[in-house]
């Protein structure tokens, strides 16, 4: 493997088709596209500055390195990448990849980014200013992740996400097969759409949460005052624990509420086959 130490680079295509490479202590200036086309690459502590960084590359790793906010949609194309311990201050990362591992990683100004991608692992990470995360992205697994943004994984299928403060609304519209445990999911109109979507011991505020969802299952969820309207037109099965703002014509399954329902709104609107049983389990 070639070892390269304590240079620098710009303009247009500097490291092009670099191959089994380790970078240390490298910076990127800016210009386009400086390790496209490449595999088998290894940078530690490296800056990055300009755009395009990886495209189409195959096998790389980046370990506390360094992307500029103008290091902007740096990782495209790609497959088998690994970012450790990195700074992310740019925006529109990961597109149409394939095999993402994000490991202690902070990203600052993650806007549309990880979208249209497969098989991606998230530990420990840190994800700020997020519009629009995980579009279109499939075969996520996430443990440990703390989420600003809206819109959050729109529209993803086959979705784990565990021990997580996920701070977006709208998020998990149109999703299939995710399931959520050991969260705390705060916005509006959480998994509108959805279908098999299933969330464990997840504490969840916000109007209107879990509206049109198919085959949706609660297993000891908690809900905030603000959580008013919930499981509009849903087929649902559902254990909650505590007190529900109110909860507006479910169209099929079983809620169980240990605790109080403030309002049960059921109306000439609601939908066939009209046949959701909800019961109240009052401590004594």
């Amino acid at each position: 493997m070639v070892v390269i130490q304590d240079k620098e680079y710009g303009g247009e295509r500097p490291l092009y088709k670099l191959h089994d490479a380790r970078l240390e202590r490298v910076t990127i200036h800016l210009g386009e596209s400086s390790i496209k086309e490449s595999g088998n690459i290894e940078a530690y502590d490296c800056t990055f500055q300009g755009k395009y960084v990886f495209w189409e590359c195959r096998r790389f790793l980046a370990h506390n390195c360094h992307f500029e906010e103008s290091a902007r949609s740096s990782l495209w194309y790609s497959e088998d990448g690994k970012l450790t311990h990195c700074l992310v201050d740019a925006p529109k990362m990961f597109r149409r990849m394939q095999g993402i591992d994000l490991r202690d990683c902070q990203f600052t100004n993650a806007q549309e980014t990880l979208w249209d991608c497969d098989q991606v692992r998230m530990h420990n990470c840190e994800i700020l200013n997020a519009d629009y995360l995980g579009m279109r992205t499939d075969n996520i697994r996430i443990d440990n992740l703390h989420l600003e943004g809206n819109y959050a994984f729109q529209y993803s299928k086959n979705v784990e996400i565990k021990n997580s403060l996920l701070n977006s609304k709208d998020a998990l519209w149109d999703c299939e097969n995710v399931t959520i445990t050991d969260c705390e999911i705060n916005g509006e109109y959480l998994g509108w759409y959805s279908r098999n979507l299933t969330l464990i011991r997840c504490h969840i505020t916000g109007e209107q949460p879990l509206c049109y969802c198919e085959n949706l299952t609660l297993v000891d969820c908690t809900f905030g005052a603000d959580a008013n309207l919930m499981l509009e037109y849903s087929t649902v099965k559902a254990s909650i624990k505590g007190n529900v703002h109110s909860i507006k014509n479910p169209m099929s399954g079983s809620i169980t509420v240990a605790g109080h329902i403030g309002e049960l709104i059921i109306d000439e609107n609601q939908k066939a086959p009209a046949d959701c049983t909800i019961n109240e389990i009052h401590a004594e």
